[in-house]
């Protein structure tokens, strides 16, 4: 079953459920898939990340505003989004496939942070965020 279908399939059972605050999450997304779908960009997980990168700068953003209430629904969006993308890599395991990805790239120094981070990158596939595997391959590099 394709994301879109089961994401679909969610919405229905909201629905049912009377799971407003759910439905009206699962809504959303849904037409950002839709949207994506229609420019032309077929990566589904592509825009789960991104609408669950936007929902936690803004519970951020509310946290620092002290509106607590408002973070707490950002933050509730964010974690129904991210149950639909793959699991995030673990410390270990990411750093395994950093320090591969450095040496496969040839970098020898921060300098050449970019050539290692397209390959770390590459090699994440999206089961870690870009901040975390950026602090990494800078750690790797400065060794």
């Amino acid at each position: 079953m394709k994301l879109r279908e089961q994401i679909q399939a969610d919405v229905k059972q909201a629905m049912r459920d009377g799971q407003r605050e759910r439905l009206a999450a699962l809504r959303l997304l849904l037409s950002e898939l839709q949207k994506a779908e229609k420019d032309g960009h077929d990566d589904e997980l592509a825009v789960l990340r991104r609408e669950r990168k936007r929902r936690l700068e803004a519970a951020q953003a509310f946290a620092d505003g002290g509106r607590a209430d408002l973070e707490a629904k950002e933050r509730a969006e964010a974690e129904l989004i991210g149950a639909y993308l793959p699991a995030q890599l673990d410390e270990s395991r990411l750093r395994e496939i950093v320090e591969q990805a450095v040496s496969d790239s040839g970098a020898q120094s921060v300098k050449d942070m970019g050539l290692a981070m397209k390959s770390a990158m590459a090699a994440v596939d999206g089961r870690a965020e870009g901040k975390r595997v950026s602090e990494m391959v800078k750690e790797t590099l400065s060794r």
